[in-house]
């Protein structure tokens, strides 16, 4: 038996001999007497060992294995990988058809195409990803001679069909957009339209905050229009003359007032509830803010009660205002939200601000919820905080008042109380008729939306008008029915559209 190697190498013992065993004596005549063994003798002998062959080993470091081992698990990697691995690889590298996003809703739909409106009504220089390719730049030159804006009043949006930009509607559109944004932030990440709404807000804020000097204290004056159009006039003006706004080649002279609690009022509505859009933008959150103060002081400014609009036959015949309380009770609730500041939730509590606004006094009209009265929408507002925050002592009383009336609101839009007519096909007639009253359902039925909300969302299963429970549900009903009609009398007017204008037809298909 060899004992163990440490030194490396073949264990085999060279054939060569030393000289010890060269010169050992041996008995020469016990090797002359050798004999030969019978079979017997032989069987009891082992014969001679048969030659095995030495397995080879390979040294990996850490550990010695039989190299035919480790080819037998070589081979079983690679028939691993060939069964398994190699089939995903290439399933993974088939190409595939991707599926396509399931279609919006008609709701949806119609809010796309609705803030898509915003975008072709857009003044000023427009951004390349405007989305309306046959939009340009326009009003570049408007406000260019007013000494105390640099730049002039560039931007902004125009009103209608014509190219005015009125700012006291303007201003509403924004606070609007903002109180969506603020309570439906999620719902408009969810259908890819956040990004576009907040820059529609601020397309809009941006021009507000050029109608008065933002960056001081205290202002004596607001610009208030740009552009105008006299009754039956006969000379070119945004109304004479209906093209296109990039066509513009007439005098579009800026109106100004010394006194607007109204348009203040609305204008410090419209920049504080954006300024609650931007939190995540610090710096434009507090410009806003900062403006937002200004304004509000300019409108409740003592001895400046004049409504904007009031002896200026500019403004008078399309957006006149009348009143202005409403306006003080909304920018109040605006400026609270945006700054925690109980100075404005003081004043839209003090007992005397309803009775100046009459918003107890169960006036239909005031009950209807639009850009000239603002009251539906404040009671809501302070709803909201009574709901959600109950601040209690010394608000809770108004606070309670408010919140009553705006269930009565609400009483109002269901056609079984008769305060409103309805047409044969269910819309309200929140303007007793007259002309234009999409813009009124539209408005109402956002605030019986979110009446409807606020209640779910603190557990309240609804309201008794009278002597009769009316559900959630119901309300909300209530509001889808009025969206579902102006979706369908959308359907009805671009039919008719198309009739007269050929070109129609190619953006129906498209759309």
């Amino acid at each position: 038996m060899h004992s163990q190697n440490h030194w490396g190498g073949a264990f085999d013992i060279d054939g060569a001999e030393d000289d010890q065993s060269r010169n050992m004596d041996i008995d020469r005549g016990a090797l002359q007497h050798q004999h030969q063994l019978d079979e017997t003798q032989q069987s009891w002998l082992l014969g001679p060992p048969e030659a095995k062959k030495k397995d080879r080993y390979v040294d990996l470091g850490c550990v010695v294995v039989k190299r035919k081992l480790l080819w037998w698990m070589l081979w079983a990697v690679l028939g691993a990988f060939v069964l398994i691995g190699l089939p995903i690889i290439i399933a993974k590298n088939i190409p595939k058809k991707k599926p396509h996003a399931p279609p919006p809703d008609k709701y949806t739909d119609a809010l796309h195409k609705a803030l898509l409106f915003f975008n072709a009504q857009k003044s000023g220089k427009l951004p390349k990803n405007n989305g309306i390719p046959w939009r340009g730049n326009s009003g570049m030159k408007d406000g260019a001679d007013l000494p105390d804006v640099k730049g002039g009043l560039v931007g902004g949006y125009y009103d209608a069909g014509d190219n005015i930009k009125f700012h006291f509607p303007m201003a509403f559109s924004m606070t609007l957009l903002s109180w969506s944004v603020v309570e439906y932030a999620d719902r408009y990440k969810a259908i890819g339209e956040y990004d576009h709404v907040r820059e529609l807000i601020k397309w809009g804020t941006d021009y507000l905050l050029l109608t008065f000097n933002s960056s001081a204290s205290t202002i004596n004056k607001l610009y208030s229009q740009v552009g105008t159009a006299k009754i039956n006039g006969s000379t070119p003006d945004d109304h004479y003359c209906w093209n296109r706004p990039e066509d513009m080649a007439y005098p579009r002279p800026v109106q100004q007032a010394s006194a607007a609690p109204d348009l203040g009022g609305e204008v410090a509505a419209a920049l504080a509830s954006a300024s609650i859009v931007f939190r995540d933008n610090p710096a434009y959150s507090k410009k806003l803010v900062r403006g937002a103060a200004t304004v509000y002081k300019f409108a409740r400014a003592n001895g400046k009660r004049t409504p904007y609009s009031r002896g200026n036959p500019a403004i008078e015949y399309y957006y006149n205002s009348t009143s202005y309380w409403d306006e003080f009770m909304w920018s109040a609730s605006w400026m609270y939200y945006a700054t925690g500041n109980n100075s404005y939730i003081s004043f839209a509590t003090d007992p005397r601000l309803p009775k100046n606004a009459k918003a107890f006094f169960n006036i239909l009209d005031f009950s209807v919820f639009s850009w000239d009265n603002k009251l539906p929408g404040a009671t809501l507002l302070l709803s909201r905080l009574r709901m959600f925050l109950n601040p209690g002592y010394p608000y809770e009383e108004s606070l309670m008042g408010y919140h009553n009336v705006t269930s009565m609101n609400m009483c109002m839009y269901f056609p079984k109380f008769n305060a409103f007519n309805f047409t044969k096909g269910g819309l309200a007639q929140f303007n007793h008729g007259q002309g234009q009253a999409l813009q009124y359902a539209v408005a109402n039925s956002f605030l019986a939306a979110l009446y409807a909300d606020y209640m779910e969302s603190v557990n309240v299963p609804g309201w008794y008008c009278g002597p009769n429970f009316m559900t959630v549900d119901d309300l909300r009903s209530f509001a889808k029915s009025q969206v579902f009609l102006l979706l369908l009398t959308d359907l009805i007017v671009v039919g008719k559209l198309c009739n007269a204008w050929l070109n129609c037809v190619s953006w129906w298909s498209s759309s």
